[in-house]
């Protein structure tokens, strides 16, 4: 999110929001998970798009957000905003492809193993200088059963 946005979500996780794991405002992007817990995340910060990886992940989507004053704060939903890493980005549009992986071995909290690292879920960030354009799922994944 743009580190002053003041977007709410709460309207934006809809039926489709969330088959898609993907709720997208003006200035807000949230990334829905398997679980309901930490999950591994990393931010890579390109002044290009990054090239067609998917195959290396369990579920792709990408969106445009605006940003403003040029830093994005990347935080879960129950984290604290003062305490989100911070990054620098051209200010305007972004555009961040949110990859998914390890879907297939993520365990709930509670569950036995849920803290081991082969059970965490792995979510990358790719961001990149770009004119708006509409948010896009990559891949899908769906789960077993």
């Amino acid at each position: 999110m743009d580190e002053d946005a003041e977007d709410d979500l709460g309207e934006a996780w809809t039926k489709e929001a969330v088959s898609d794991a993907l709720a997208v405002s003006e200035q807000t992007l949230g990334i829905g998970t398997e679980v309901n817990t930490h999950v591994a995340v990393t931010v890579e910060l390109l002044d290009h798009p990054p090239g067609d990886d998917s195959d290396a992940f369990d579920h792709v989507v990408e969106a445009s957000i605006k940003v403003p004053t040029g830093r994005i704060a990347v935080l879960g939903c129950t984290d604290y905003l003062p305490d989100a890493a911070r990054f620098e980005v051209p200010k305007g549009f972004v555009r961040v492809r949110a990859s998914r992986a390890n879907l297939e071995n993520v365990r709930q909290s509670g569950e036995e193993g849920y803290d081991a690292p082969e059970a965490v879920e792995q979510v990358y960030l790719r961001i990149w200088p770009a004119t708006y354009s509409i948010p896009a799922v990559i891949k899908r994944w769906t789960t077993a059963g």
